[in-house]
This record gives structure tokens, C-alpha cells and sequence, in this order.
């Protein structure tokens, strides 16, 4: 599973000289993210806040919140254990607290930027672990 795709994970962030405001496809959410479209397909069943855009013959767009929510669950799922049911509580406490303001897109790029560095590093320790397999 270590095969490259040309573009590093760690650089994954939406550099695309889109407006921060600009809608994003099921494509450009998943590379940014490091999260497959069949995950993010599976989580807008079990998140009801995950609501993107479709369009004419079912094309997702995702945006700038949409984004933010799938980081934020990809963190509690992947980086702190959450299950999914328990990160889905956790979203919905948030979301029962008071409003805060929506981050700056300074503070998402950065997030998804983190979310992409963790993935590589997952990705390369499976790689690791899959070689020391093969050696035994």
C-alpha cells in the first residue's frame, strides 16, 4: 500500500488558487484529507451535520464546513479513538454548545495540512510493519 501517487501527502492541502469560500469535489476533498470516497460516502450516513451539495447525477460538493466536519471527525476517528458512534456524539455536544465563529481558512488549511501529515505517517508505518512481515 506504499505505492506513490506523484504528490506527497504531506504537501495534500488545497493549493489549487481557489477561493477559500469555493465549493470542492468528492476528489479534491479525499486528496486534500487522505480519506477515501468510500469513507467520506460512509460518514454522510452516519453524520447527519455531513450534508454536501449534489448535483445532477449524484456529484457531491463540499463546502468550506463540510470540509472543517470531515477533518474534525478523520481526527476523532483516527487520532483519538473515537468510534464512530462516539465521535458523532461528541460532534453533536459541539454543536449543542454555543456558536462559535467558523475558523479562518488559515486555521483549516492548517488542519488539513496536519490531517495529511498524520496520514502519511500511518501509511508509511503499515509499510514498515508490512516488511517486517515479509522478513519472518
Amino acid at each position: 500500500m506504499s505505492g506513490s501517487t506523484g504528490k506527497s501527502r504531506s504537501d495534500a492541502h488545497f493549493d489549487d488558487g481557489k477561493d477559500a469560500q469555493a465549493l470542492r469535489t468528492i476528489g479534491e476533498v479525499t486528496k486534500a484529507l487522505g480519506v477515501r470516497q468510500h469513507v467520506l460516502r460512509y460518514w454522510e450516513e452516519q453524520f447527519p451535520a455531513l450534508q454536501p451539495i449534489k448535483r445532477a447525477g449524484g456529484r457531491r460538493y463540499y463546502r468550506p464546513e463540510d470540509v472543517a466536519l470531515i477533518a474534525e471527525i478523520d481526527r476523532l476517528v483516527h487520532r483519538e479513538g473515537y468510534t464512530l458512534r462516539g465521535a458523532r456524539q461528541a460532534i453533536e455536544a459541539q454543536s449543542d454548545a454555543p456558536a462559535m465563529p467558523a475558523p479562518p481558512a488559515v486555521v483549516l488549511a492548517q488542519s488539513v495540512a496536519m490531517a495529511a501529515f498524520d496520514s502519511e505517517i500511518i501509511d508509511r508505518l503499515r509499510a514498515i510493519r508490512a516488511r517486517l512481515a515479509e522478513a519472518l
